[in-house]
């Protein structure tokens, strides 16, 4: 068995659901070992994502901790069984992971939806707006970085599913750049938020009852819904939550949000409002 030495995210998501059924089932790795008749060590290295895992032993070890959903069996025999080689794959070794793994996310997801407060959404900047972003981070990135990373947003943005954006106005006034950089991003949301696959609402400063300023998120669907995964950026580093409790709260954070906004029709004439003060 080869160890791998830096699984992504849709590999560890797997082991860890793989590890919640045997525990709910009520089992110790050194028991499910015994029952496939390998090492216990076997077991730790699949639950850690260290080792890859068969379609014949995912559906082994779900039988063993009674797992009766087919769809959600099936879904972990996909996960499993995956050999993609993605387009992120070129920035291995040159972009953080959490690029790779949230690009891995979007590219397997059945819909995405954004909550932005402070920053248009990645996956709906335009060049300059992106380069302007990228520019301010500290440690300040060199210009081999930030082109890297210009390059993989762009890639980034060429994706087809159902995608659900909610801005705040904040965002939609902060000027990244100078004028020009925020109108051209302001007319580039109005051209998007034409297209079938997507929607741009957008929160006023006007409205009220609005307590969900720190809600900055992305929901990425799954296969399934317990399968879905939410997405924060924190100071050290991105975040992938993922427990049942947890996607709950944040489904209910997103209809809050939703209901705080404006629909897509006046959010674009609040958007095109914006785009002549400028």
């Amino acid at each position: 068995m080869v160890k791998r030495r830096e699984p992504t995210a849709r590999q560890l998501r797997l082991a860890t659901e793989l590890r919640r059924l045997r525990e709910a089932a009520g089992l110790t790795s050194r028991q499910v070992a015994a029952l496939l008749g390998v090492a216990p060590a076997q077991i730790t290295h699949i639950e850690s994502a260290l080792a890859g895992v068969s379609e014949q032993r995912v559906r082994r070890l779900t039988s063993h901790y009674a797992c009766t959903d087919a769809e959600f069996v099936d879904a972990l025999v996909a996960m499993a069984t995956d050999r993609t080689q993605g387009w992120w794959e070129e920035y291995r070794g040159v972009l953080p992971t959490s690029f790779l793994d949230l690009s891995e996310l979007e590219h397997h997801a059945r819909f995405l939806r954004h909550v932005a407060i402070l920053y248009v959404p990645g996956l709906l900047q335009t060049e300059g707006y992106s380069r302007a972003v990228f520019s301010a981070r500290l440690p300040e990135l060199t210009a081999e970085e930030l082109e890297w990373r210009i390059r993989h947003r762009k890639e980034r943005q060429r994706f087809a599913i159902p995608y659900e954006a909610v801005i705040h106005e904040a965002a939609l006034r902060i000027r990244v750049s100078d004028r020009a950089t925020s109108r051209a991003q302001l007319l580039r949301l109005l051209e998007l938020s034409e297209a079938d696959h997507i929607s741009v609402r957008v929160i006023p400063f006007d409205r009220d009852d609005f307590p969900m300023a720190s809600g900055t998120m992305t929901y990425v669907g799954g296969p399934l819904p317990k399968l879905d995964t939410v997405v924060r950026d924190a100071l050290h580093g991105t975040v992938f939550i993922d427990s049942e409790a947890q996607l709950n709260t944040y489904r209910t954070s997103f209809r809050k949000v939703e209901e705080a906004s404006l629909d897509p029709e006046k959010s674009r004439d609040f958007i095109r409002s914006l785009a002549k003060e400028l």
